[in-house]
């Protein structure tokens, strides 16, 4: 057999590969890193779509088409269209009646004439009383039954959308099934208010009648839906009219349906459908601008559209409390933007769906929180933009991610034992598996699990790390804080992967200090309180070097402010600016015992006051750390790249 291959069609590749949930916490990691919640972070990408080789459209994409589509229907005609045609069509036909009379020198000639004369200017009631005239004219008569066939076609299209073709050419047969239709629809409608209804009777409505619903409803549901946007937009069109165009356009359709029969069975189907749909938006006015002559169908079919795109935009804004993907109609959004718009849409709620499914997002209590697994990424996220923005050939520093975690090569080796994180000893590991008899594949050599053999490496000297980062009100001020949060964030990504046997703890002051968890550090927030408590935050750093006596002290200080706060005997803070002497003093003989535990303490200053540069100079004077004035974009950089710098001299 013969088979021929092609792109798939019908919708999204199925084989194509799932969207990396992974890349998509990356593309939150900026926002969220810079004092964005999850919850807006999430919002923002899926506004922004969701980038690579198979590029989705996002929120905000879809949203300008959503409006574009608005301007486009607004611009597309006037209201009164019909009416407007009515009436010529209405003059036609009595100047055609006139010319038929002008020759005839009959006082019943005169008398038609009179009556013709005396026609009210309301168009509805004109047709009304010309419905009993004898027409004189055989071309007036058949200009009057166009008129006629016209309001039939344009009132029932506003009711049902099938009908304005099927009644192109009307016969008496025709309208009798659409009497019986609309009778069938009713009863049905009564017996589901009854709780009578199923969904057979409804397949057997459609198998009589589905031929007047080019929407192919399965369910008396979608159909009630159907109905009642259309005739909501009915009566927006009525609403968006001029008081006379509006009395004039009602009484064509009233008198229409009821020269149809249609009169009351249609003002029971409208009592139904908004008993049924009270939340459709019945007399609320729209304005068309456009230059162009609506029919009614037409017109009735703009403004359907015009508040699906209306309802639409608003789901697609996600500016409401609580907002989710769920909330958006995915009816609304195929019919508005089509088939692609709806498979856009879906990946945008799987990855929704992923974020949690995979452990990256957590629901609680209604709040959506990281996880320590995305806050773990996040992490390596930073660090790898850190390692990326050093200079290797003068630092000496990069991104190695099959290094070892235990030290420098030995250049011995020994057998791979589960959980190894050493890099692989090819040599050795193939010499053993020629040595074992494994054999040769086709192309290739058998390896067993014995055969594996990984290079050893020196013991590192542990350290114990004190990363002290402010979280004073003043660091949002200066547009500091995302920048220390994401250097909190990469040392401590750097330390889990590079050197496991450090004791690293990041401790966080404002008014007060306390130590932060690695899990909480993605969701920090800066302190809206006064006071720069770095007193405190020494003495929680010198507990934790004490707790590691045999490791290396490292303490490193992100600050863009002198000490204005000290902690008191009676464990409360006490806050004075400009600084108290008493803080201080206190603060310094903190940095003093630092210097007797052999911890070094690197400064870096994140502002260039004056007071500020006194007292890192003196912390400096008394401990022999350094001084390092980065800019808030290179911090990251230079808090790794000094750490790195310490663990070689160590």
């Amino acid at each position: 057999m013969a088979y021929r291959y092609g792109e798939y069609q019908d919708g999204p590749d199925p084989l194509a590969p799932p969207y990396d949930v992974r890349a998509a916490l990356d593309e939150m990691g900026d926002a969220i890193l810079s004092g964005s919640t999850p919850v807006h972070a999430l919002r923002d990408l899926l506004k922004r779509g969701l980038p690579g080789a198979r590029d989705r459209r996002g929120l905000d994409e879809m949203l300008r088409e959503v409006r574009r589509r608005r301007r486009e229907l607004r611009e597309s005609g006037r209201l009164d269209g019909t009416l407007e045609r009515a009436r010529a069509l209405l003059d036609k036909a009595i100047g055609q009646e006139r010319a038929e009379l002008f020759p005839d020198p009959s006082d019943a000639a005169r008398m038609r004439e009179t009556e013709l004369d005396g026609l009210p200017e309301d168009t509805a009631s004109a047709i009304q009383q010309l419905s009993s005239y004898e027409w004189r004219s055989a071309a007036a008569r058949q200009t009057f039954e166009e008129l006629r066939d016209l309001l039939r076609r344009e009132v029932l299209d506003t009711q049902f959308r099938g009908l304005r073709e099927a009644l192109t050419n009307p016969d008496p047969a025709a309208m009798e099934r659409v009497r019986e239709m609309v009778a069938a629809l009713n009863e049905m409608l009564e017996r589901d208010s009854r709780g009578e209804h199923t969904q057979a009777d409804f397949d057997a409505f459609m198998a009589t009648y589905g031929d007047m619903f080019p929407e192919k409803p399965r369910t008396l549901e979608e159909l009630v839906d159907i109905l009642a946007r259309r005739a909501a937009a009915t009566q927006r069109m009525l609403a968006s009219m001029t008081p006379r165009q509006r009395e004039e356009l009602a009484g064509l359709i009233n008198q229409t349906l009821e020269q149809a029969g249609l009169g009351e069975q249609m003002r029971r189907l409208g009592d139904a459908l908004s008993s049924r749909r009270p939340d459709l938006a019945w007399n609320t006015p729209e304005r068309l601008t456009g230059d162009e002559p609506l029919g009614m169908g037409d017109a009735v079919t703009a403004l359907e559209e015009l508040a699906d795109l209306t309802q639409l935009e608003a789901a697609l804004r996600q500016d409401y409390p609580g907002a989710r993907l769920d909330d958006i109609d995915e009816a609304a959004v195929r019919r508005a933007l089509g088939r692609s718009a709806v498979d856009d849409l879906e990946a945008l709620r799987r990855i929704e769906r992923e974020l949690e499914e995979q452990g990256y997002l957590l629901r609680r209590r209604g709040k959506l929180e990281l996880t320590p697994k995305a806050v773990r990424r996040l992490g390596e996220t930073a660090l790898r933009r850190v390692f990326a923005s050093l200079d290797a050939g003068r630092r000496g520093d990069h991104d190695q991610h099959d290094a070892g975690s235990a030290g420098e090569l030995t250049g011995s080796s020994r057998p791979w034992r589960f959980g190894d994180e050493q890099p692989i000893d090819v040599v050795r590991t193939l010499v053993n598996g020629i040595r074992s008899g494994g054999g040769r594949t086709s192309g290739g050599l058998r390896l067993s699990v014995d055969d594996f053999e990984v290079a050893e490496t020196e013991r590192r000297t542990a350290a114990a790390v004190c990363l002290l980062v402010d979280l004073s009100y003043s660091m949002a001020l200066r547009g500091t804080w995302a920048a220390a949060k994401q250097t909190a964030l990469a040392l401590q990504a750097l330390v889990a992967s590079k050197f496991p046997q450090d004791a690293v703890q990041i401790i966080g002051f404002s008014n007060y200090a306390r130590v932060l968890q690695p899990d909480e550090l993605a969701g920090l927030d800066w302190d809206m309180v006064q006071g720069t408590n770095l007193h405190h935050a020494l003495l929680i750093a010198g507990r934790h070097l004490d707790r590691h006596p045999d490791f290396e002290p490292v303490v490193l200080v992100v600050t863009d402010g002198e000490p204005t706060a000290h902690l008191m005997r009676n464990g409360r803070s006490a806050f004075e600016w400009p600084p108290s002497h008493e803080t201080l003093e206190l603060t310094l003989a903190e940095v003093d015992k630092m210097t007797r535990r052999r911890a070094t303490i690197n400064v870096f200053m994140l502002a260039a006051d004056d007071r500020l540069r006194e007292f890192v100079d003196e912390v400096a004077r008394r401990n022999g750390g350094r001084v390092f004035s980065p800019s808030a974009e290179r911090l990251g950089e230079y808090v790794v790249s000094d750490f790195l710098r310490l663990r070689r001299a160590r």
